[in-house]
């Protein structure tokens, strides 16, 4: 055995998951405890000083403190209030009242409410789940305070100026959400892009109406207002409606078809008993090294399913050339633009659990929740592999099967 080949697997000291798990717990525990504290101050509003200022004001916090969770401790502060009038008041929060230690609720509802996106129902429910029948206690005000913020953050969000940054690719997707007591889903139109150092940034999450060309268009005209520029290429899946509204106001973007959504459609086209193969058919395409090794592969899946199958094939060929954008990028993005993945990986738990979900009470707090997810997640996002080549995407060096134009010649010449 080649010794050189054996590479040896480190276990890393922290398990990620559970950081990003133990992050994402403390800041709702943050942001919930600050709205308590906020409505326990209005309530005491009436104490007043001789000279009319507030009689019962904050004070600092106490000193920090872990809550043993399942996932580990989660760092808490609990706000301290001081009474200038009248008798003393001490504030406690329903969250985390000074004798928890470790609970079964925390052990189980972390990671559930993380996971979650933080709601996808009543927050005052979630909460519930989070730290058990203590929940109960908190009103509906502290419950919609806490809402009205993340309701503010998203739309000061929205306004941000992308100015300055350089966008270089675009993800664009539909993502849908069951609605309480309503029949029809909310269709979440989301954007992600990524800027000329690698950094990968949520743009948007835009209620929308099924895709439709209008709904995008509206989307990429507030993209652009904010000071956004055309990007190189844009990575969706089939629908027209995304694909109309880049010609119109990007035309000089270019486009490239997610390959994991035209899988799937190919596959929904098929027999049970054909997809095995067929799949590995359509991996051979998109996995070549070359675009002329793509297309020998296109063509043989063609030539094997077009006389059974021609629903398949044409639901394939239809979308021939802008499936096969990637080859004219530098190989080290293919694995991120050939799919909506960094769509796909943040959201589909979204997808998988709203089958199983009631649904949000509204589309209003269903869109903040879908953004609170994606926010969440985008700091654990990491750089796009290869980033430094993105600066050649700008400025427009040729690329030709994942290698600069003068790059390929040399190993043409070198191979020859």
């Amino acid at each position: 055995m080649d010794n050189h080949n054996v590479v040896a697997i480190q276990t890393p000291s922290t398990d990620t998951l559970a950081q990003v798990l133990r992050e994402g717990a403390q800041r709702l525990l943050a942001q919930a405890i600050e709205a308590e504290v906020e409505e326990f101050l209005e309530c005491h509003a009436d104490r007043r000083t001789e000279d009319g200022r507030a009689g019962v004001t904050r004070s600092g916090h106490q000193p920090a403190r872990d809550l043993q969770t399942g996932i580990g401790p989660v760092r808490v502060r609990i706000p301290k209030v001081r009474s200038k009038v009248g008798d003393p008041v001490t504030f406690r929060s329903s969250l985390v009242p000074p004798y928890v230690r470790k609970t079964r609720s925390l052990e189980a509802a972390l990671p559930w409410l993380y996971l979650k996106g933080i709601s996808t129902g009543d927050m005052s429910d979630a909460l519930e789940v989070l730290v058990g029948p203590a929940a109960r206690g908190l009103s509906a005000t502290t419950v919609s305070r806490l809402k009205r913020r993340w309701s503010e953050e998203y739309t000061t969000w929205r306004q941000t100026s992308l100015a300055d940054r350089t966008w270089v690719y675009v993800w664009a997707d539909g993502v849908y959400n069951r609605l309480r007591g309503e029949s029809g889903k909310l269709c979440v139109l989301v954007v992600i892009g990524v800027d000329d150092r690698g950094r990968k940034h949520l743009l948007a999450v835009d209620p929308g109406l099924r895709e439709s060309s209008q709904s995008w268009r509206e989307v990429l005209t507030n993209l652009t207002s904010r000071g956004m520029n055309a990007p190189q290429l844009a990575i969706g899946d089939g629908a027209m409606g995304f694909w109309n509204a880049v010609s119109e106001l990007w035309p000089e973007t270019r486009h490239q078809r997610c390959w994991m959504h035209k899988t799937g459609n190919v596959l929904n086209r098929l027999p049970k008993s054909s997809q095995s193969n067929a799949k590995k058919a359509l991996h051979d395409i998109w996995q070549a090294e070359t675009r002329s090794q793509a297309n020998r592969a296109f063509d043989t899946f063609v030539s094997v399913y077009e006389a059974k199958f021609p629903d398949a094939v044409e639901c394939l060929v239809k979308d021939r050339e802008p499936l096969m954008t990637f080859y004219d990028f530098p190989a080290e993005h293919w694995k991120s633009i050939r799919t909506t993945n960094p769509i796909e990986s943040t959201f589909g738990t979204l997808r998988h659990r709203t089958r199983r979900a009631k649904g949000c009470q509204s589309r209003e707090s269903a869109l903040h929740m879908i953004f609170k997810l994606g926010s969440v997640a985008q700091s654990r996002w990491r750089r796009l592999r290869g980033f430094t080549r993105l600066a050649e995407v700008v400025a427009g060096v040729p690329f030709k099967d994942g290698l600069r134009i003068d790059q390929k010649e040399e190993e043409t010449k070198v191979a020859a």
